[in-house]
């Protein structure tokens, strides 16, 4: 039926309360209009002992405003969570280079953020006074320990362990253990340290320059393993309850239209922001190839599993008063059943009923504006004397 009719029946609905009355209907005596159509639907002033609300539709009533049902059904429940959110370097896979002994740099092989390496390239070359006079105590050390005759005990385990503190020290300032020992063997000493990449990845920030004067601790590079990513996005609260570690989550980026890249959620911050209201979640990510970068924008998609074998309508079919929420249950005599419900989540056009129908119910699922209308200010009775609703 074309909207026109709809208004129209609407109309004349509000015209029937206003003026198609009798005297005795038209006065409420004090009551609400959904306790009078209580009464007049057989409640307790009738005294059936049913409080609930019917109202009586003929078929071609139906097709004139427009009614269809659909049946309660039962089965699996999935809702979807979306948020957007970022491609960030997952922060167990960033390292920061930094010297272990004052010196100066002397050559940058790496001069540029973005740079890729590898496991073991080098870095810069950083001269070291300090590295320097450590060299020659070690070298030093080897000599006594020489010239000790090992029939003397104690001369000779101190001159040994006075050895192993030369090594260690070294070791400790990360000298590589190749150019120790090519230091004992030759009895060279190398005036500059070569600091190394520990992993393949890729410069995220470059600190330092040539010539540049260095002090113990200071961050040098940062490097990022981008093997495996996060995508971090935030989820509004009344949604956290349904994101939990280790759910599924499809991701999407807008550099590879129609392709989606599938993770688990790893993380969900145990603190709401109180601006935004919402939480933070974590997805890992693998990224074979390294076509997600750090910086990407990227859209979330949690499907939420709420039951096996939860009860659900369309949201259509359900009418929020905002003090309770009603479905209009078809009964076998035909008429409609007022009936409230208790409602759990949603899912997309779906919600969960969690109680007040059964699985199997037909209910109505459109024109529930005009229904309701009828059962506030009706009595339960047929349509049949409304203008225009004659069969």
């Amino acid at each position: 039926m074309t909207r026109q009719v709809a208004m129209l029946a609407m109309g004349l609905l509000v015209a029937t309360a206003a003026c198609g009355r009798d005297p005795d209907t038209q006065d409420l005596g004090g009551m609400t209009p959904e306790e009078h159509a209580r009464m007049g639907a057989g409640g307790p002033a009738a005294d059936s002992g049913d409080t609930r609300v019917h109202v009586t539709l003929t078929a071609a009533q139906a097709r004139a405003i427009g009614v269809t049902y659909v049946t309660v059904q039962r089965g699996r429940l999935y809702r979807q969570v979306r948020t957007v959110g970022q491609i960030v370097p997952a922060e167990p896979s960033l390292t920061d280079i930094t010297p272990k002994v004052d010196g100066f740099v002397e050559q940058l092989f790496v001069d540029a953020t973005g740079v890729a390496v590898r496991r073991g390239q080098p870095l810069l070359t950083l001269y070291s006074p300090m590295l320097v006079t450590a060299q020659q105590e070690l070298l030093t050390a080897r000599q006594l320990a020489a010239s000790i005759d090992s029939s003397d005990a104690e001369s000779w385990r101190n001159a040994q362990a006075l050895l192993a503190a030369a090594r260690r020290r070294l070791a400790w300032w990360d000298v590589p253990a190749e150019q120790v020992e090519r230091l004992e063997r030759t009895g060279t000493v190398t005036k500059t340290l070569t600091l190394t990449a520990p992993f393949d990845g890729v410069v995220l920030e470059k600190m330092v320059v040539a010539g540049q004067g260095v002090m113990p601790g200071m961050k040098l590079y940062r490097l990022a393993d981008l093997a495996t990513v996060w995508v971090e996005g935030e989820v509004f609260e009344q949604d956290l309850a349904a994101v939990r570690l280790g759910t599924p989550a499809r991701v999407e980026i807008a550099a590879y239209p129609g392709r989606s890249f599938t993770g688990r959620v790893s993380f969900v911050n145990p603190v709401v922001d109180e601006q935004s209201r919402a939480a933070r979640v974590r997805v890992v990510l693998p990224n074979p190839g390294g076509v997600l970068r750090p910086g990407m924008y990227a859209t979330l998609y949690v499907d939420v599993r709420l039951g096996a074998d939860a009860l659900s309508l369309p949201s259509d079919a359900i009418v929020m008063t905002g003090e309770r929420n009603l479905v209009f249950v078809a009964r076998a005599d035909g008429t409609l059943e007022a009936r409230p419900v208790t409602l759990g989540a949603r899912a997309g056009d779906r919600v969960q009923v969690l109680d007040g129908v059964m699985a199997g119910e037909r209910v109505a699922a459109s024109a529930n504006f005009l229904i309701d209308a009828e059962s506030r200010l009706g009595t339960g009775k047929s349509m049949d004397g409304m203008p225009g609703m004659q069969p």
